[in-house]
């Protein structure tokens, strides 16, 4: 049986060093009903997660790099997640303080957006925060670019809301753009697709692998809403190339993320801001504010949106903390930032 070179796969010296030299190490591809697929350098296997000894605070996720060990009954078990670099995650949907990891170690986090469909500015701009606050690079792709018709209006509004940002065009006719995509993935690295259902992101990955392995649906054609075809976040080894990450669509975008992640997204708020009469300018009606009039009052209303939701999220934090050191019960989560 040949050997599976796991540094295809984005192992290197650090994550050597975070293990035991006898520790069979490996990387997680999928995680479905409980148990995960985890790619090994002598194959991949089906382990189940030892909660007592591997999970403590971190729950495996697809990208995790873990240590595996025999386990009851004749079975695979995680015994160890290893510490993670690049994270991206999301607020819980089912919970008010709990983060939901999507991705764990992932060095680009590409939003997808289909060109059969308008772009709310905000709902891009929640993705970047996320992909901004896991450290990794954030990146645009939009594809169905056949779709031409929409094509220059959404690359304005990606522009204006993202300076900087790289913007992707691709579409299925003539594989158009997928060479750009496939550099984005380099050797070793991983990147992580996200988006709504029925954006392209499966059909995406299968004109990278240059053959059909992930199954995909047609949208509605009244409203060009999709519906899920990928059911669980699966890594997938580009020949040649990094890891690519398809996720299911995700339509509840709830913010978890440090100040500094939203500051970067709003960098025009923060610049204008700092000629504020008041340090602590609401940009709302206090006079003196140098932002008002400045940003469009939609972005504006949309920045003030967000930084609540964020100082709501440290307020809850900041209260299940006090909970816990009391020695009450509670899912725990390191710590974020605030300024």
């Amino acid at each position: 049986m040949s050997l599976i070179d796991l540094s295809a796969y984005g192992w290197d010296a650090a994550w050597a060093a975070s293990a035991d030299d006898s520790a069979r190490c490996g990387r997680i591809t999928r995680v479905d009903r409980g148990e995960c697929d985890v790619v090994t350098s002598d194959g991949v296997v089906r382990a189940i997660s030892d909660s007592t000894r591997s999970q403590g605070a971190i729950a495996p996720a697809t990208g995790d790099w873990v240590v595996v060990e025999p386990g009851p009954d004749d079975k695979v078990a995680i015994v160890r997640v290893l510490p993670r670099r690049h994270t991206l995650a999301r607020r819980d949907p089912s919970e008010q303080i709990v983060d939901q990891v999507l991705v764990a170690n992932v060095d680009v986090v590409a939003f997808v957006h289909g060109l059969d469909r308008p772009l709310p500015p905000g709902r891009l701009e929640r993705f970047l925060v996320l992909a901004w606050d896991s450290g990794a690079q954030p990146v645009v792709i939009l594809t169905k670019a056949d779709r031409t018709e929409l094509l220059r209006e959404i690359t304005l509004v990606v522009e204006a809301t993202s300076p900087g940002v790289p913007v992707l065009a691709t579409s299925r006719v003539d594989d158009f753009g997928i060479d750009a995509v496939l550099q984005l993935v380099a050797p070793r690295t991983t990147c992580a697709l996200v988006g709504a259902s029925g954006a392209g992101k499966s059909t995406l990955v299968n004109l990278l692998l240059g053959h059909e392995r992930l199954a995909t649906k047609e949208v509605r054609a009244r409203d060009s809403k999709g519906r899920h075809t990928t059911v669980a976040r699966e890594l997938i080894l580009l020949p040649g190339a990094g890891a690519l990450v398809d996720t299911p669509g995700i339509r509840s975008v709830g913010v978890w993320a440090d100040e500094a992640a939203l500051d970067r997204v709003f960098s025009d708020v923060i610049e204008f801001s700092a000629n504020c009469r008041f340090a602590d300018c609401a940009h709302d009606r206090e006079p003196g504010c140098a932002v008002l009039g400045v940003v469009p009052g939609a972005r504006l209303a949309r920045y003030r949106a967000l930084r609540q939701e964020i100082d709501e999220m440290f307020t809850r934090e900041e209260e299940r903390a006090r909970l816990l050191s009391r020695g009450a019960t509670g899912p725990r989560r390191g710590p974020r930032h605030r300024r």
